[in-house]
């Protein structure tokens, strides 16, 4: 659910001190900060990172699963070609548009699509089975709100999913110390823009993994607690996986993913996933 602002208070006309006004972008479609190019370690990131999270859903003939920010609806598809109930629910109109237009096209049960916030979700308390948001949590102005009402909107037993990207990732802590070395003892300048360890400009908040388990342990009672990939963004690993044949590859990557599963605070992106436990959407 990207796009989003909450303004802080101001001088409105006449000098009336206002209240923060929430603003969105309900035309965005995200074409300006996903990827148009893929490398090996992004393309097994994002795969492995969408298995994950679909599997811990538990999608099947029956369950009715809920796709928070959904964007352009790819894992809501998803999830109805295995068998789900699956309902979509993003606030931008162009996005949900799309996902609309294209899943229209895929042989198979079609998704519900909602244009809607995740806070307040517009459905009725335990709707749902499951609930996922993936690689969306920290573009929200409120996470705990869209949080308490996933779990809210989610049946006793069912389960709330989120992948969430990790900034205190061995990747990052390793990128950041080295372009530190660079600039202050080495006097070298780093490549200009955004470094994969900044926190890009359209998220509200910097997740690491104590903070994703503090904000979710609010509202879920967690369950699985899982590390994806290992060292995605560092440019001589992204060269290197590049490089090699694809077997040598694939077996390096899965390699690294084993060391994330079993060290989540180190991972490039942590799921986690719980049953609703307070019914409480404030904060």
């Amino acid at each position: 659910m990207g796009g989003i602002r909450s303004r802080p208070a101001g001088l409105g006309r006449g000098g009336y001190r206002g209240q923060p006004m929430r603003v969105v972008d309900l035309d965005r479609d995200m074409r300006d900060v996903i990827p148009t190019g893929t490398t090996r370690d992004s393309d097994y990131l994002f795969r492995r990172m969408t298995d994950c999270t679909l599997d811990l859903a538990r999608p099947g003939p029956g369950r009715r699963i809920l796709d928070v920010a959904s964007g352009f609806g790819q894992d809501t598809v998803a999830l109805a070609a295995r068998g789900a109930w699956a309902v979509g629910a993003e606030p931008s109109a162009r996005m949900t548009a799309l996902a609309a237009l294209t899943s229209a096209e895929t042989p198979g049960p079609l998704p519900a699509w909602v244009q809607a916030w995740s806070d307040p979700l517009p459905f009725a308390d335990a709707s749902f089975d499951g609930v996922i948001c993936k690689g969306a949590i920290d573009h929200f102005d409120r996470p705990l709100r869209a949080i308490g009402e996933m779990a809210r909107v989610t049946r006793d037993g069912g389960r709330v999913v989120l992948a969430i990207a990790n900034f205190d990732s061995l990747s990052c802590r390793v990128a950041r110390a080295t372009d530190e070395l660079r600039e202050g003892w080495l006097g070298r300048s780093v490549p200009r823009g955004r470094r994969h360890y900044d926190v890009p400009s359209d998220h509200f908040t910097r997740y690491e993994l104590a903070l994703m388990r503090e904000q979710a342990s609010q509202f879920l009672d967690l369950e699985v607690t899982c590390g994806v990939s290992l060292a995605w963004g560092l440019p001589a690993w992204t060269r290197s996986v590049g490089r090699l044949p694809e077997p040598v590859a694939q077996a390096a990557l899965e390699g690294l993913d084993w060391l994330a599963r079993r060290a989540p605070s180190l991972a490039d992106v942590v799921v986690l996933a719980g049953r609703p436990g307070s019914r409480s959407t404030s904060a």
